[in-house]
Protein backbone atom coordinates (compact mmCIF):
# COMPACT_ATOMS: atom_id res chain seq x y z
CA UNK A 1 0.00 0.00 0.00
CA UNK A 2 1.29 3.27 -0.90
CA UNK A 3 1.34 6.42 1.06
CA UNK A 4 -1.76 8.32 -0.46
CA UNK A 5 -3.80 4.75 0.03
CA UNK A 6 -1.94 4.48 3.83
CA UNK A 7 -3.39 7.99 4.65
CA UNK A 8 -6.56 8.09 3.45
CA UNK A 9 -7.40 4.60 4.89
CA UNK A 10 -6.21 5.72 8.34
CA UNK A 11 -7.19 9.51 8.38
CA UNK A 12 -10.65 8.16 8.15
CA UNK A 13 -10.75 6.11 11.48
CA UNK A 14 -12.22 6.96 14.75
CA UNK A 15 -10.31 9.61 16.36
CA UNK A 16 -7.71 10.31 14.00
CA UNK A 17 -9.32 13.63 11.46
CA UNK A 18 -10.42 15.26 15.41
CA UNK A 19 -6.71 14.79 16.49
CA UNK A 20 -4.80 16.08 13.62
CA UNK A 21 -6.73 18.66 12.92
CA UNK A 22 -6.24 19.86 16.38
CA UNK A 23 -2.47 19.59 15.90
CA UNK A 24 -3.27 21.76 12.57
CA UNK A 25 -5.82 24.34 13.56
CA UNK A 26 -4.26 24.58 16.91
CA UNK A 27 -1.14 24.34 16.84
CA UNK A 28 0.16 25.33 13.48
CA UNK A 29 1.17 21.42 12.47
CA UNK A 30 1.47 20.04 8.69
CA UNK A 31 -0.99 16.65 8.97
CA UNK A 32 0.43 15.70 5.72
CA UNK A 33 3.87 15.97 7.49
CA UNK A 34 3.09 14.35 10.98
CA UNK A 35 1.17 11.30 8.67
CA UNK A 36 4.34 10.83 6.68
CA UNK A 37 6.53 11.10 9.84
CA UNK A 38 4.55 7.85 11.14
CA UNK A 39 4.71 6.45 7.84
CA UNK A 40 8.26 6.51 8.09
CA UNK A 41 9.26 6.04 11.25
CA UNK A 42 10.76 9.06 10.73
CA UNK A 43 13.57 10.12 13.59
CA UNK A 44 16.42 10.99 12.42
CA UNK A 45 16.81 14.60 12.68
CA UNK A 46 18.69 15.68 9.28
CA UNK A 47 16.36 13.43 7.28
CA UNK A 48 13.23 15.33 9.22
CA UNK A 49 14.86 18.78 8.88
CA UNK A 50 14.96 18.33 4.88
CA UNK A 51 11.16 16.78 4.73
CA UNK A 52 10.22 19.54 7.04
CA UNK A 53 11.78 22.28 4.33
CA UNK A 54 9.91 20.47 1.46
CA UNK A 55 6.47 20.51 2.99
CA UNK A 56 6.95 24.01 4.16
CA UNK A 57 7.75 24.91 0.78
CA UNK A 58 4.68 23.27 -0.53
CA UNK A 59 2.35 24.52 2.35
CA UNK A 60 3.13 27.91 1.15
CA UNK A 61 3.02 27.62 -2.50
CA UNK A 62 -0.09 25.13 -2.63
CA UNK A 63 -1.70 23.97 0.10
CA UNK A 64 -2.37 26.94 2.47
CA UNK A 65 -3.59 29.18 -0.26
CA UNK A 66 -6.07 26.59 -1.29
CA UNK A 67 -7.23 26.06 2.30
CA UNK A 68 -8.16 29.42 2.48
CA UNK A 69 -9.86 29.42 -0.66
CA UNK A 70 -11.76 26.61 0.67
CA UNK A 71 -12.40 28.15 3.72
CA UNK A 72 -13.09 31.83 2.15
CA UNK A 73 -15.95 29.89 -0.45
CA UNK A 74 -17.81 28.09 3.44
CA UNK A 75 -20.28 30.83 3.72
CA UNK A 76 -23.30 31.94 1.09
CA UNK A 77 -21.69 34.67 -0.36
CA UNK A 78 -24.74 37.55 -0.65
CA UNK A 79 -25.54 37.49 -4.57
CA UNK A 80 -23.80 34.27 -5.77
CA UNK A 81 -26.02 31.34 -6.41
CA UNK A 82 -25.49 28.61 -3.81
CA UNK A 83 -25.03 25.63 -5.86
CA UNK A 84 -22.63 27.49 -8.02
CA UNK A 85 -20.66 28.38 -4.46
CA UNK A 86 -20.57 24.87 -2.99
CA UNK A 87 -19.58 23.81 -6.40
CA UNK A 88 -16.51 25.81 -6.59
CA UNK A 89 -15.56 24.98 -3.04
CA UNK A 90 -16.13 21.04 -3.57
CA UNK A 91 -13.27 21.89 -6.84
CA UNK A 92 -10.93 23.52 -4.18
CA UNK A 93 -11.37 21.33 -1.76
CA UNK A 94 -10.15 18.40 -4.74
CA UNK A 95 -7.20 20.94 -5.44
CA UNK A 96 -6.02 20.77 -1.50
CA UNK A 97 -6.63 17.25 -1.06
CA UNK A 98 -4.46 16.75 -4.60
CA UNK A 99 -1.96 19.26 -3.09
CA UNK A 100 -1.60 17.58 -0.08
CA UNK A 101 -1.50 13.79 -2.09
CA UNK A 102 1.56 15.39 -3.77
CA UNK A 103 3.41 16.58 -0.86
CA UNK A 104 2.76 13.26 0.83
CA UNK A 105 4.56 11.59 -2.55
CA UNK A 106 6.91 13.65 -2.33
CA UNK A 107 8.20 13.13 1.06
CA UNK A 108 8.31 9.01 0.57
CA UNK A 109 9.92 10.10 -2.82
CA UNK A 110 12.36 12.12 -0.94
CA UNK A 111 12.68 9.51 1.96
CA UNK A 112 13.54 6.86 -0.22
CA UNK A 113 10.75 4.70 1.22
CA UNK A 114 13.34 4.23 4.11
CA UNK A 115 12.38 3.31 7.44
CA UNK A 116 13.91 4.71 10.79
CA UNK A 117 12.43 2.18 12.96
CA UNK A 118 10.89 5.14 15.82
CA UNK A 119 7.74 4.46 17.30
CA UNK A 120 4.39 6.42 16.66
CA UNK A 121 4.47 9.12 19.36
CA UNK A 122 8.43 9.07 18.63
CA UNK A 123 8.02 9.84 15.14
CA UNK A 124 5.57 12.42 15.77
CA UNK A 125 7.23 14.57 18.43
CA UNK A 126 10.50 14.40 16.30
CA UNK A 127 8.28 15.59 13.21
CA UNK A 128 6.39 18.37 15.51
CA UNK A 129 10.31 19.54 16.93
CA UNK A 130 11.76 19.64 12.55
CA UNK A 131 8.03 21.44 11.74
CA UNK A 132 9.21 24.16 14.25
CA UNK A 133 5.71 25.26 16.12
CA UNK A 134 5.34 23.95 19.69
CA UNK A 135 2.82 21.13 19.81
CA UNK A 136 1.90 19.87 23.10
CA UNK A 137 2.52 16.54 23.80
CA UNK A 138 -0.62 15.19 24.79
CA UNK A 139 -1.93 16.76 21.51
CA UNK A 140 0.49 14.17 20.16
CA UNK A 141 -0.46 11.54 22.49
CA UNK A 142 -3.95 12.02 21.36
CA UNK A 143 -3.11 11.65 17.28
CA UNK A 144 -0.35 8.65 18.44
CA UNK A 145 -3.16 6.41 20.32
CA UNK A 146 -5.46 7.62 17.30
CA UNK A 147 -3.33 6.40 14.88
CA UNK A 148 -2.45 2.71 16.85
CA UNK A 149 -5.86 2.27 17.41
CA UNK A 150 -6.64 2.56 13.76
CA UNK A 151 -3.44 0.20 12.91
CA UNK A 152 -0.61 2.41 11.86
Amino acid sequence: MGIWEWALAIYGQEGVSAAALELQDAHGQNVPFLLWAVYAEAGDPDRLAQAADLARRWESAAVKPLRAARRALKPPLLGVAEADREDLRETVKAAELRAERILLEALDRQAGGSRDGASTLEALKAAARAWGAPAPETALAALAGALRQAGA
